[in-house]
């Protein structure tokens, strides 16, 4: 597949109307996130916000695009199978030329395409986000509630694209315009400002968002989907009381969100325990994470679960028996991510693709409270998790001890979703230790990518290179 450079992206004054006429094409697709039929003509961006239908479906065009290429997708190019591979949770069994492999055996260099791709499709979506922003804005029909809900889900996505790329790449432009004047020549900028620009984007979306979905699959976010980015972004900031309040301000919403008991259920397009959702791309159809992890005989033809990850968990945890599967020849055995389930079409969708969940925020609050010398409140959070999988209260007295059990507790939990692991190893401090003895050559530097060559080619601005490449 082409990727197209951010600079093009950025700096083509046909890049809009392109946007708009690739929606029109996208709506007499198969894909069931756009479910609204827009005029035959061609389409502009004047025609797109004149009323609420063709504006949600250019919306929905782009939660589509996000959940089908880049970052977030679920298929083999996406962050969970690329981050789990870049550190001790996914061990490549590809063949040579699998992208994954250069993830796997820590040899990411400024020309590989991968990581092009998660830049470059990142900023393509970022860019369309901000074409609906302008768009909304700029409509005399929309009424002001439809501008507000509309623009405030924009402000979602826009903040969360640039919460990845951010924790990914250090230093980044945080784009909010279209203007291909200022795009052409944008900067860098220290990740604390980009942080402070998510937050705010984050804080406006839920000021935007109702409190109750637009639908019953929650496939569009409500006030409590950025509300739980902003947790997680105050978490990483070392923002402990912020965090702690937006995460409990959804656990607090018992009245749309239910803890699930059973394991098996978490992952259930019906669970009550999801903050958001993608919906998948044809009824029937069930998650491209499935088809990533699962596979039916060995030698495993993409990755396999880590053995050091399989073994870790004790054998009375639930998590390993429910969320892994073991395949043996007869004489080797791999083991596999099974969170997921359903590898094939059923006669409906039975899974969607949970970008967040319940137990995220509980973890969240556990590691805000215990920073902030809370520590019986950290337990009761940490305990409710540990014992969804059959395990004991912990024993974990000190403050230091409780942080180390829901750092190992957010391994166990989130392994193959959307790269936890890679990000709490930074923020620990301890992927250095943990990764320089697995990971040929591993450097210190190597905590962040590499920019784009082609990037830093088109345009200087954005130079210098990440260290160590």
């Amino acid at each position: 597949m082409k990727t197209i450079s951010i600079q093009t992206i950025l700096t083509s004054r046909p890049m809009l109307l392109t946007f708009f006429l690739s929606l029109a094409m996208s709506i007499n697709s198969c894909d069931s996130f756009v479910e609204v039929d827009l005029p035959k003509a061609q389409l502009t961006s004047t025609t797109v916000f004149q009323d609420v239908a063709t504006a949600n479906a250019a919306l929905s065009d782009i939660y589509s695009n996000i959940r089908d290429k880049g970052l977030l997708t679920g298929t083999a190019y996406g962050v969970s199978n690329q981050l789990g591979s870049y550190t001790d949770e996914i061990t490549c069994c590809g063949a040579p030329a699998d992208p994954t492999l250069d993830f796997h055996n820590n040899v990411l260099l400024p020309s590989n395409t991968a990581v092009a791709s998660f830049w470059n499709t990142t900023y393509n979506q970022i860019y369309a986000t901000n074409a609906i922003i302008e768009g909304i804005r700029a409509s005399t029909t929309l009424t002001a509630n439809d501008k507000k809900h509309l623009e405030g889900e924009a402000l979602f996505i826009r903040a969360l694209l640039h919460f990845y790329l951010v924790n990914l790449f250090g230093d980044i432009p945080y784009i909010t315009t279209t203007d291909y004047r200022n795009n052409s020549v944008v900067s860098r900028m220290p990740s604390d400002e980009v942080y402070q620009l998510i937050i705010a984007d984050l804080g406006a979306s839920v000021n935007r968002l109702p409190e109750g979905y637009s639908n019953t699959d929650r496939i569009r976010p409500n006030k409590y989907a950025p509300k739980a980015v902003l947790a997680r972004a105050y978490l990483y900031q070392g923002k402990w009381a912020d965090a702690a309040n937006a995460a409990s301000a959804v656990l607090n919403k018992t009245d749309l969100y239910v803890w699930e008991a059973d394991l098996d259920k978490v992952f259930l397009k019906e669970s009550k325990e999801t903050i958001w959702q993608f919906m998948s791309a044809t009824s029937g159809k069930n998650t491209d994470e499935a088809a990533t992890f699962i596979f039916f005989s060995g030698p495993p033809p993409l990755v396999a679960l880590n053995e050091n990850l399989v073994n870790s968990f004790t054998s009375n945890d639930l998590r390993k028996t429910h969320w892994i599967a073991a395949v043996t020849d007869g004489t080797t055995t791999w083991h596999h991510a099974y969170k997921y389930k359903e590898f094939n079409f059923t006669p409906s969708s039975q899974e969607y693709s949970i970008i967040l969940r319940l137990t995220e925020q509980y973890l969240i609050r556990a590691e805000a409270r215990a920073q902030q010398g809370d520590l019986i409140g950290a337990k009761e959070d940490l305990n409710k998790i540990r014992n969804r999988a059959a395990l004991n209260d912990t024993n974990a007295v000190s403050q230091q001890e409780i942080l180390d059990a829901i750092n190992q507790e957010r391994r166990w939990e989130f392994f193959t979703e959307y790269g936890h692991r890679f990000f709490d190893l930074k923020r620990y401090g301890k992927i250095n230790n943990t990764l320089s003895g697995i990971k040929p050559g591993w450097n210190s530097t190597d905590i962040l990518f590499p920019l784009p060559q082609s990037e830093l080619s088109a345009n200087p601005n954005l130079r210098p290179q990440n260290p160590g490449y």
